[in-house]
């Protein structure tokens, strides 16, 4: 593969594109899904399915039932087919919107690997290129300056400046490099400068991209505990009703006050199953690990999405997750007659060659106080760097100046005497969690520097937002308890624990666990793999090991580790989608049975049974109408319910009791107002229809050419 195939290719897949979601195709899998496999993995819609498919054979060919003939209207048991099909059509629609979406996303991440080819080094050293698909776990490759990467690997030799923006969206490029923690690179990212060998620890299929291709497209997603519980839920619900609904039959028959025609039957059946939910449970599930990928995080499976809304406890590192990771310069504090701008200047003159965040945070804040500035030759001055045994580091200019900042035992070691007052702002400084540096000036102490490992901004009200959502946090650090104590009361977590060993983690989740609770935690290190292993929501960040990604059940791409907290609100609202939904189909099911239930006694009158009026709250009076307004309601709100299926139920973090309070009133009574104002209007509407001349004459059509076989 030429320089230029290379650089072609680097252009090509560093472009991101908005997946398409192509009608055409949606509307082919929408009519595919009819097989009989694809509808018996949903037991609700499975039994609409088969009632629709009766329903197509009794009204074709109704003389293969002698026993309705006294009751058979080819117009109307050809209407309620007809709506069946588009019940079952409706929800076929809803997961291939779902799928479709996901497709779209996966199709724009494999165009990242397509025809992509390795430099495989060879066992005497050299290289050959190889197609990528041929690559072996275990296997060394060579990646250079313009070339893509072909497969998940470790470096295990170089380093290397990658653009990941075709995996992760991010535009600013990352240094990944041997013999440290972030060794692990992702097939598909582009090596922009540096010469790397990689280990391969992927074959092509089983890659994190591919995986998330898997995810995106449905072909990955098992269904998730809880959808499994509903499922069998529906289908208890449903059975429940069909022994209703014959038992309903045989009172009817028996007392010979009403006769109810087949067609009504399965009418009744289908309106009070819970059909709604039934039909919108994939696209939900589908949506929630489309949003997962969208947020830019492989997700092993749709449990571990499922399982962050369910969470009762988050362990969160501190360095990198809650605060900033270094430590930045917030205050000077001037000895006792040394003038601040004597300070100021000590303190950029022995940190403007220091290339540390501490040090660039010291000139930062120095300049913000319009500190004097003095312009520094090339040669005219030595650096002394920090060392572990020197535990200071400074400047020796040419003239003889030298200027040092350091702790405050190094600063008096070497020679400064640090006044009592220095002292106790020191202690002070150190007992809130901060870490104060000393900073002398030709052995003279100036004053002090304040470092303070910064807590992330906002992410105080996202913890808050953990609290309401009743989840609680726990921070985990090597520091000691006083410098741990400060950082957590300012980022407001619920609990925290100092000095922690990498078994810590560990210990701490098996605890909680074994009370029962759902815990989650991030990590990227290989001592982070046994604890990731064991949570039940483990993110690992793309960046780290091998080991920390296998052991989690979640990847962020963007190796953001507050990324969790963004998942726990999508596993939320999930589970918040999926309950409403529910309550709305439910609550849609009662108001079905005051427009059918009414509608079937409507001709006995009020002689025989007199308090059947009082139950036709919407006035029907037309029997086979309301039947026909009803069952047409129960398939138009599924089309209509896709969007907020797929986008999910907008999300605040609340309390349980007011989340179940909002739930009943805007999805569950809101639910019922839906379903009687619907039917209400179906049923005005098909009244205004039946009065045009040309209905009646396809009326007639229909039951001159409709029966075969005649009655």
């Amino acid at each position: 593969m030429s320089e230029e195939e290379f650089a072609q290719l680097g252009a090509r897949v560093s472009v991101r594109r908005r997946p398409h979601t192509s009608w055409r195709r949606v509307l082919g899998d929408s009519f595919r899904m009819f097989s009989p496999a694809q509808q018996f993995r949903h037991p609700v819609m499975f039994c609409v399915y088969v009632l629709f498919l009766f329903l197509v054979v009794l009204t074709l060919v109704p003389s293969l039932f002698p026993d309705i003939a006294h009751s058979y209207n080819p117009g109307y048991y050809l209407a309620v087919t007809i709506i069946l099909f588009l019940t079952v059509w409706f929800a076929n629609l809803s997961q291939a919107i779902a799928e479709a979406q996901g497709r779209a996303q996966a199709d724009t991440l494999r165009e990242i690997r397509s025809g992509v080819r390795a430099r495989q080094v060879l066992p005497d050293g050299k290289t050959a290129w190889v197609a990528s698909d041929i690559l072996h776990i275990g296997d060394s490759i060579e990646v250079q300056p313009g070339e893509p990467i072909p497969i998940d690997g470790d470096i295990t030799s170089g380093a290397a400046l990658i653009d990941e923006s075709m995996m992760t969206g991010e535009s600013e490029a990352v240094i990944r490099e041997s013999g440290g923690d972030k060794t692990s690179v992702l097939g598909g990212t582009l090596v922009l400068q540096g010469t790397i060998r990689v280990r391969v620890t992927a074959v092509r299929g089983e890659s994190f991209l591919d995986r998330l291709i898997y995810l995106v497209e449905g072909q990955g997603r098992e269904p998730t505990p809880n959808e499994l519980a509903l499922g069998v839920l529906l289908y208890a619900f449903t059975i429940t009703l069909f022994t209703v609904v014959v038992t309903f039959i045989f009172l009817a028959n028996f007392t010979n006050i009403v006769y109810v025609s087949v067609a009504t039957i399965v009418a009744l059946f289908v309106c009070l199953m819970p059909t709604t939910i039934g039909a919108l449970l994939p696209a939900i599930g589908i949506s929630g690990i489309n949003r997962v990928a969208r947020a830019n995080v492989i997700a092993k499976s749709g449990k571990a999405v499922e399982a962050a809304g369910d969470l009762d406890l988050l362990i969160l590192d501190k360095t990198g997750t809650i605060t900033v990771g270094n430590r930045l310069a917030v205050q000077f504090i001037p000895a006792p007659g040394v003038a601040p701008e004597k300070l100021l200047e000590a303190a950029l003159l022995c940190s403007s060659v220091d290339e540390t965040p501490e040090g660039k945070s010291i000139v930062r804040l120095a300049a913000r106080r319009n500190a004097p500035t003095r312009r520094l030759e090339l040669g005219s001055y030595k650096v002394l760097p920090f060392t572990a045994e020197r535990r200071m580091s400074g400047i020796l200019l040419q003239d003889g100046t030298e200027a040092y900042k350091g702790s405050m035992q190094a600063i008096e070691a070497y020679g400064a005497v640090l006044p009592p007052e220095l002292r106790r702002a020191g202690a002070q400084a150190a007992q809130q969690g901060m870490t104060p540096l000393a900073i002398a000036l030709n052995k003279q102490a100036v004053g002090l520097v304040i470092l303070k490992d910064v807590v992330k901004p906002g992410i105080k009200d996202r913890i808050r937002e953990l609290r309401t959502m009743g989840i609680r946090t726990v921070m985990c650090t090597g520091d000691n308890r006083l410098t741990a104590a400060a950082i957590a009361k300012e980022a407001g977590v619920d609990d925290f624990v100092a000095e922690a060993k990498p078994e810590t983690k560990l210990t701490l989740i098996q605890q909680e666990k074994a009370e029962g609770r759902l815990v989650a935690m991030t990590g990227d290190g290989t001592n982070d793999a046994p604890a990731l292993a064991r949570a039940d929501v483990g993110l690992s960040m793309n960046s780290g090991t091998s080991a920390a990604k296998e052991a989690g059940n979640m990847v962020d791409l963007d190796n953001d580790p507050t990324k969790l907290i963004e998942i726990v609100s999508i596993g939320k609202q999930l589970l918040i989608t999926r309950g409403a939904l529910t309550t709305f189909s439910i609550t849609n099911d009662v108001a079905k049975y005051f427009a059918i239930i009414p509608a079937l006694f409507i001709a006995v009158g009020a002689a025989s049974l007199p308090g059947i009026a009082i139950l036709n709250v919407m006035g029907l009076s037309n029997p086979q109408l309301a039947v026909l307004s009803a069952l047409l309601f129960n398939a138009i709100i599924i089309p209509i319910l896709v969007p907020l299926a797929l986008a999910g139920v907008p999300f605040r973090p609340s309390s349980a009791i007011d989340l179940l309070r909002k739930n009943l009133v805007l999805y569950g009574f809101g639910g019922l107002v839906t379903a009687f104002v619907g039917i209400k209007l179906l049923y005005l509407l098909l009244a205004w229809l039946i009065t045009f001349p040309f209905v009646h004459t396809l009326g007639v059509i229909v039951a001159h050419y409709l029966p075969f076989g005649g009655l």
